[in-house]
């Protein structure tokens, strides 16, 4: 299959028909790259706060409880333009609310037959954190796509390994991740993390970015990165794990996923680090002070045994 990532650039529509209408016309585009799948960008919902007043759309908080009365529009939206494009679409996420004020930052996975499905992001960063109002979901899902299991992490989601080895464990062997980076240092680390889970677990990792700046929202003021497929580092593949990256002005990086030639590699590879993960389990390992005696916090000298 041919899997499409956005990077989008943050606009200002009006209202929700002038943001409809720019999404039906970017997955449209994706559609006629011949993708199976189009992932777009983390806090993709945010944009809507664009068409809200002023002192709406400047606060963080005002905008979540103004954006709630738009989620049946964003889902009808999704499932339609999935339906009519026979696409797969992650449309980034939504915060939502889930009672008492509090909100999942949700990506939502919309399949041609019109099923529904989403993963909440587990993991908060520290501007969620600090938001006051933005929780942590509690479950991992899995979807089905032509008959293979995809995944998602959104954005810090990927920097953790284990949960996406439990995806893995589950079957996944594409995992999807929208994102959302207003430091070249954010943007290293979720790039990271995509080329580290794409080896650890020897699978396909496609990540979306929004991009460009927008002044006038505290989630989405500066924006950065590529983006990217990323593939295995072994035969049969890129050598930096890079499959496609979008460049200045483009809007989509779009490639083959082919999961039958994954599945071939692993017979010719190099390593086999997915085989190899329960071999780290296998025997406890010392605690490092009790592997060396430590002499004022200190590492004891080696002492090399002389030899005849």
């Amino acid at each position: 299959m041919r899997v499409a990532v956005a990077k989008y650039p943050i606009g200002m529509p009006v209202d929700f028909d002038a943001f409809a209408r720019r999404q039906a016309a970017c997955l449209g585009e994706a559609k006629a790259l011949g993708a199976r799948i189009a992932v777009l960008p983390e806090y993709l919902s945010l944009e809507l706060a664009a068409g809200f007043a002023a002192e709406v759309r400047s606060d963080l908080h005002a905008s979540l409880v103004a954006l709630q009365p738009l989620r049946q529009a964003w889902c009808d939206l999704y499932r339609r333009l999935a339906r009519e494009l026979d696409l797969y679409i992650v449309p980034g996420s939504f915060l939502l609310e889930v009672g008492e004020g509090r909100y999942r930052n949700r990506a939502d996975w919309f399949a041609p037959d019109g099923l529904h499905g989403w993963q909440d992001k587990l993991q908060l960063t520290g501007y969620e954190k600090s938001s006051g109002v933005i929780e942590p979901g509690d479950a991992l899902h899995g979807f089905d796509c032509d008959g293979h299991r995809v995944g998602i992490a959104v954005c810090y989601d990927v920097e953790f390994p284990l949960p996406v080895r439990a995806q893995y464990e589950a079957g996944v062997r594409l995992l999807l991740v929208p994102s959302c980076t207003d430091t070249a240092a954010g943007a290293t680390r979720v790039r990271v993390g995509c080329l580290a889970r794409a080896l650890e677990n020897r699978f396909f990792v496609a990540q979306a970015v929004t991009a460009g700046e927008a002044a006038w929202s505290p989630a989405l003021d500066v924006n950065t990165g590529e983006a990217t497929l990323y593939a295995p580092m072994d035969h049969g593949f890129p050598a930096d794990g890079v499959l496609a990256a979008t460049h200045g002005e483009a809007l989509w990086a779009c490639h083959e996923i082919d999961l039958s030639a994954l599945e071939r590699s692993r017979e010719c590879a190099q390593v086999a680090n997915d085989r190899d993960w329960p071999a780290q389990l296998a025997t406890p390992l010392r605690r490092w002070e009790e592997a060396i005696p430590l002499a004022d916090g200190m590492p004891e000298t080696e002492q090399v045994p002389e030899t005849a």
